[in-house]
This record gives C-alpha cells, structure tokens and sequence, in this order.
C-alpha cells in the first residue's frame, strides 16, 4: 500500500557510505569548496558533540545549538565567531572557550531545559521566536519515544527555561520495534508555515555502522502533548546521500539539506509539499575539510551556516541561486 499523503496547498565520519563515488554538483558544474569561508570554531568543553544550530530570529549576532546523545537537557547561545554568549555578570563565576579545561571555576552551562531529557538531539529549527527541538536520533532503529520540544526562544542571557511542550511522534510505516528495516532514525527537522516535517537517515538491515543512500520526508499534522502523534509520509528519494541536518530559507523558497560531503538545495514546489520531487541543485562538499557536518541554518535568504561535531563553523553563499528561485 502506498503511504504518501495526497499534496496538501502550504507554504558521518567513520562510516563507510555506499553512496560516496557519485559525483555531486551544482548545475554549472562548480563545487561549493569555493565558495565555503571558515568563520569560527566553538571551542567550549561542554559543547563536544554539535548537532543543531539556528539562527535567532530575534536576537542579533545569537545562534543557537545543541550537543547530539549523552548530554543534559540543554542549549548553547553562540555569536558568529562560535564563541559562547555569557552573561557578564556569570564571568566571574563560570569559564569559557579553551581556558575552561584548565580553568578552577566551571564551564559555562548553557541554558538548561526544565521538564525535558535529553535523549538524542539531533536537530533544530525555528520559525519566529519558537524553536523546536528534535530529539528523534534513532540509530537502532528501537525508540518508543521519539518527540519534539517547542520552547519559547530564550533571552541568549537566561540560565534556564522549560518547553511550552513536548510533541510525541511514530512513523505509520514502522510496524515493528526494533523496525525490520532500518529506515526510522532521524537528523533533519525543519517548519514551514507551523508545519514540521522530518528526513529520515537510512541504513543497512540491523547494521548500525552501514549507512545506505535515501531518505523519506514526513510531515506532523498533529501536536498533541499526551498522545503519540503518527507523522504522515510525504515523499521519498533514492539516491541522496544520508541527511544529518535540512533547514528552510527564510522566505520559505529552497529546502538546504545537509549531509556528508554534500549539500543540496530543493525549491519549493509549485503546489503541495513534495520538496524531495523538485529538481535539486547539488553541490560537492570537501569531506576532509568539513569533517562530520551535522548542523545547518540559513543566516538569510543567500547565505548558510554549516557546523561539524569537530566544532568548526562554515558560511556558504547561495546568493544568485537564492536570488533566481525568487524571481521566479
């Protein structure tokens, strides 16, 4: 039986990947190495494993990101260079950047999320001062409590907030637990007009360390706090390589998705929400240089902020594309 939906009006290092010999381009045939600038690195104990990072949409010069599994419940303001925010009246009391290893006071925390765990954080998105935060990490495939957490974006000073809630999720195509098909887990979470919708992050049957091409796109129609809310599948494609991290542009024009050595940009479809059916502009991304990449967002409509779980932080500018679709 097929489970897509009918089109609805709206607007890893270390693993060998099957998919890695396909060559991946734009439509001019430029890689993008040229056009990625370093821009920063978040050096910082606590934050070891970056997963997520989105821009504030009402904060200037704040991002926020977040570690992947293993960590507490918490999030981490960053201005453009990767240095962590601080209050200045916590400067006394808490370390920051490389002195924290060595330093006699505490690193800084971050803001700590009340009423929430911290399972496995895998991605962020936000949409005017909401942010949601994906803890839908899968790996084997197993998880019964997958979910989203909407919080109201912090002041980049707090200590401390707590979620307006948190979203249970299920696939409707997974029958069994752990899946017989390992196509359930899950890094790439974006909104679109109120709307969430997810990327799955597929592997070989029952082989955690053998990633295979494709993913399917979900969309979550439902937010009931106290009930598991079944996503809806979308659409699907074959051969992209594993995203491990999807952001929409501001204007809502093209869907950037993420994964290990490349990047492609969707536009929007002309009606319905089947992204994954438009035709994409592809680009390669050095691998070498830009590490495990799990964290992508859209500083505005022409420019993408990229960060790896090595810390480094990476700017790409999309500028004429970007400029193209919304002529169009």
């Amino acid at each position: 039986m097929d489970m897509l939906s009918s089109p609805i009006q709206a607007k890893s290092v270390g693993f060998f990947l099957l998919f890695l010999p396909l060559a991946l381009c734009d439509a001019s045939g430029q890689a993008a190495d040229s056009l990625l600038a370093r821009t920063g690195r978040v050096v910082h104990p606590p934050v070891d494993e970056m997963s997520g990072i989105v821009r504030s949409r009402w904060q200037d010069n704040v991002w926020w990101v977040h570690n992947d599994s293993g960590d507490e419940p918490r999030l981490f303001p960053i201005d453009s260079t990767g240095s962590v925010h601080v209050p200045p009246w916590e400067t006394s009391t808490y370390a920051t950047g490389p002195a924290a290893d060595t330093s006699d006071r505490p690193p800084w925390p971050g803001v700590q999320l009340g009423a929430a765990a911290h399972i496995d954080y895998e991605d962020i998105a936000v949409e005017d001062s909401v942010l949601y935060l994906g803890d839908i990490g899968n790996n084997g495939n197993a998880r019964r409590d997958l979910g989203i957490y909407v919080i109201r974006e912090p002041y980049f000073y707090d200590r401390r907030t707590r979620p307006l809630r948190h979203i249970p999720i299920a696939y409707p195509d997974q029958k069994d637990v752990p899946a017989n098909k390992w196509h359930f887990d899950a890094e790439s979470l974006f909104v679109d007009d109120g709307t969430l919708y997810l990327l799955t992050k597929h592997r070989a049957d029952r082989q955690i360390n053998q990633l295979t091409a494709g993913t399917k796109l979900y969309r979550l129609d439902s937010k009931r706090p106290r009930q598991v809310n079944e996503l809806v599948l979308v659409d699907r494609h074959k051969t992209i390589p594993p995203p491990t991290a999807a952001a929409l542009s501001p204007n809502g024009t093209w869907l950037a998705v993420l994964g290990n050595g490349s990047l492609w940009l969707f536009p929007r479809p002309a009606e319905g929400d089947k992204w994954l059916s438009t035709k994409p502009r592809r680009f390669n991304l050095d691998a070498d240089k830009t590490k495990q990449a799990e964290a992508i967002t859209w500083d505005d409509g022409s420019t993408l902020r990229i960060t790896n779980e090595q810390g480094d932080v990476w700017t790409l500018s999309v500028g004429p594309i970007a400029e193209e679709q919304s002529s169009r």
